[in-house]
């Protein structure tokens, strides 16, 4: 993974712990089933692309993620790594995890789960945020 500063120097360098703070802090909105926070890690129109949904804007992630941690979510648990960082240019990175969603009652994602998923991270004044996620079977 590259490493560099937490500023974003105009050579591009990112530190890659406080890029991968962004994926821990979906894994506890996850843990939490907490929607608000889930959302909370877009843009204001950030995206959401996952296999057969398509969400555009921090209100409809909030509203998916709400429905399903009563639905199809309930119970889960979500896990992930980063496997590479790319600048893409002031204030903005490519993030590569893999990782996917434990079902309810599982100590381990089964291999039928893994996904990985690509990232567009960009620096907003709070923060690094999601401006869009897409996964895919591993």
């Amino acid at each position: 993974m590259t490493s560099g500063t937490s500023t974003m120097p105009s050579d591009g360098a990112v530190d890659p712990a406080e890029i991968a703070q962004l994926p821990q802090r979906m894994i506890e909105a996850w843990a939490a089933h907490d929607a608000d926070r889930f959302a909370d890690l877009f843009v204001e129109d950030g995206t959401l692309i996952l296999p057969g949904r398509f969400q555009q804007g921090r209100e409809a992630v909030r509203s998916f993620m709400a429905a399903a941690f009563q639905g199809v979510y309930q119970g889960t648990r979500v896990t992930g790594k980063p496997i590479a960082i790319k600048p893409l240019g002031p204030g903005a990175v490519a993030l590569i995890t893999e990782g996917g969603v434990i079902p309810a009652g599982a100590e381990e994602l089964p291999a039928s789960a893994a996904i990985r998923a690509s990232w567009i991270l960009v620096r907003q004044e709070e923060g690094w945020r999601l401006a869009l996620y897409q996964n895919c079977p591993r």
